[in-house]
């Protein structure tokens, strides 16, 4: 075994340990899914792997709205973790910089001059992105809606189209709200050829599954 096959499956264990009470949508099986998309992507793109790997796997190691929105636990987690590996240095500041930047919050951000870019964060990305689209990007939205005691619909409450960081950090809204202010936009965010074309199926599925909440919503499908 390598020196990076080591590391990445003492990641992968530290992961694993980490998350093992963690919500079901962002837990070690959402990470497992989130490394072996990016590994996939990956065959078509040109980056490093070891970055990809790591990055993956450390990506959700402690998502700021489960951390009272703090968002320098997870970087400083991922830090510490390297560093007792003897990690590159160069290698932990690119996966730092992959944790601090790849949520889609922060595509919401004013802010865009300093924000950091990098082929193996835009892979890693979409690998994200496409574990919230689909039916397992429906199954956790309503699971993360149940966690939070959010309503399913309220056709009183709109979507808001033009969140904010903060407003989007702090909404309350229904959980098919969700669909209209980030997932269904996702789709036209994917950095990669692969991510592209996996994104249309599942975008296509989520239309769907919209179009019968709605019937069965309204009676109308009888």
């Amino acid at each position: 075994m390598t020196n990076s096959e080591d590391i990445i499956n003492k990641t992968k264990t530290f992961v694993k340990e980490t998350l093992a009470h963690a919500e079901g949508g962002h837990d070690w099986f959402h990470t497992l899914r989130v490394y072996n998309n990016s590994l996939l992507i990956s065959k078509n793109e040109s980056v490093d792997n070891f970055v990809v790997s790591l990055g993956a796997l450390l990506h959700d190691i402690a998502d700021s709205k489960f951390h009272d929105g703090d968002e320098t636990l997870g970087p400083k987690l991922a830090r510490e973790f390297l560093f007792k590996l003897n990690v590159d240095s160069l290698v932990i500041e690119h996966v730092i910089n992959i944790i601090e930047n790849i949520s889609f919050k922060m595509s919401l951000s004013t802010n865009k001059t300093e924000r950091f870019t990098s082929a193996e964060l835009n892979v890693i990305q979409d690998a994200d992105r496409l574990d919230a689209i689909g039916a397992i990007g429906i199954a956790r939205c309503f699971n993360y809606g149940g966690f939070k005691n959010r309503a399913l619909y309220n056709p009183d409450i709109k979507p808001n189209l033009n969140m904010s960081k903060s407003e989007y950090k702090n909404s309350t809204a229904p959980t098919i709200n969700h669909f209209y202010e980030k997932l269904l936009l996702l789709k036209d965010k994917m950095n990669t050829k692969t991510g592209k074309k996996i994104a249309n199926e599942r975008h296509d599925y989520m239309l769907s599954f919209l179009d019968q909440f709605y019937k069965e919503w309204h009676g109308t499908n009888l």
